[in-house]
């Protein structure tokens, strides 16, 4: 934590005592007014204020970020402990004031050659005690003052928190999003296999037809053959263009042999060296899907876009998480744009309640990491 940070939290924590001076009373002078069905709306609304104030302080100072979706109610309820923990932090505070003035009274006694309290002339010896406690002093001094700023914001979590519905709404929200992001994910694949079938098999098909009826048209038997050579040639690429288009549409290895067996065969077609370490037991279809394709993309940027010279797969569980990391050590800067290869990695991984990031600074290495929910 830095210096500034620092001086922020502690003002924060410095405010917080001077709010509970107000809050304190207010509670005091409000709680028998809820006994007045009139005048409850009125003590919400000042317990609503007061909360408001606290939560720009938690924000301004902590960087604690907490949900308004509350009422008046429940910001009385949270006054109750604030206040108390305001004190706390007073107290605090008056401690360290006490220590200062203290140690500026022992400090210069100690500067004059007087004993510890002022008592007759001093030796170093007699002042190994005060700096013992004087160091413990400051220790709890510390310790409370981080104490107070963790409950504070501890209290704002449990009162100021996302309520039920909010949480609903927003994985309702978020839910939506990732459907669509789904659909947008499975369209620019479709796109990309179309691509590839125009761009590779259907021209080396169309080749192998112009060759195959040269071969018929010709008179001489060496040239036939030689045609019909080539074309057996172009028959062999154009198989080979449509397994790995098949293969880039789903791998049936998932089904046949499962994951490690899959990433295997992906490593021994790669053009370039991969290192697959693989130390997890067989997960779902749906989890081993998305992670063969994150892989199979990662490993193809790595080769024609990075210019990398070895790839590196590690697959492992994590307590309840799956997570599958691909290092390359190639030029880097990798981004995660608005379009493109990683962007559809993204929302399939999201599409599983997964979190994807890639870390790649110029000259490299890039990490490609996805971390996925694993029962």
């Amino acid at each position: 934590m830095n210096r500034s940070r620092v001086l922020r939290r502690t003002a924060g924590i410095g405010l917080g005592a001077l709010m509970a001076l107000v809050e304190l009373p207010y509670v005091v002078l409000a709680a028998p007014l809820l006994a007045v069905p009139a005048a409850r709306p009125r003590v919400f609304r000042g317990a609503r204020r007061l909360a408001e104030v606290e939560r720009a302080r938690l924000r301004r100072f902590f960087d604690a970020r907490n949900g308004d979706d509350y009422d008046g109610r429940r910001a009385l309820q949270y006054l109750v402990p604030r206040s108390l923990t305001g004190l706390l932090a007073l107290g605090v505070w008056v401690c360290v004031g006490a220590g200062v003035v203290a140690a500026a009274i022992y400090f210069v006694q100690l500067v004059t050659g007087q004993a510890p309290g002022g008592a007759g002339e001093g030796a170093p010896l007699d002042w190994l005690p005060v700096l013992g406690l004087g160091a413990i002093a400051v220790f709890l001094c510390g310790q409370g003052l981080i104490g107070v700023a963790a409950l504070d914001r501890r209290l704002a979590r449990r009162f100021f928190g996302p309520s039920g519905q909010e949480l609903l709404r927003r994985r309702v929200s978020e839910l939506a999003t990732t459907r669509s992001e789904v659909v947008e994910a499975v369209n620019g694949e479709r796109r990309r296999i179309e691509r590839d079938l125009h761009d590779g098999v259907q021209q080396r098909l169309v080749a192998l037809g112009i060759l195959l009826g040269r071969a018929r048209r010709a008179d001489d038997p060496q040239r036939a053959a030689e045609l019909v050579r080539q074309a057996h040639e172009e028959s062999q690429e154009a198989l080979r263009e449509l397994r790995e288009v098949s293969w880039r549409v789903y791998p049936i290895a998932l089904d046949e042999s499962g994951l490690e067996a899959a990433l295997e065969s992906l490593a021994e077609r790669a053009t370039i060296p991969v290192d697959l370490r693989y130390a997890l037991d067989e997960p779902s279809p749906e989890l081993a899907t998305v992670v063969y394709f994150v892989v199979s993309e990662s490993v193809t940027n790595a080769a024609k876009h990075a210019n990398a010279n070895k790839v590196t797969i590690a697959v492992r569980r994590e307590e309840t998480k799956l997570v599958a990391e691909i290092t390359d050590d190639g030029c880097g800067g990798a981004r995660i744009g608005s379009s493109g290869g990683l962007s559809g990695l993204a929302r399939r991984v999201a599409a599983m309640d997964g979190e994807f990031s890639v870390q790649s600074p110029e000259n490299g290495p890039t990490i490609v990491r996805v971390t996925l929910p694993c029962e």
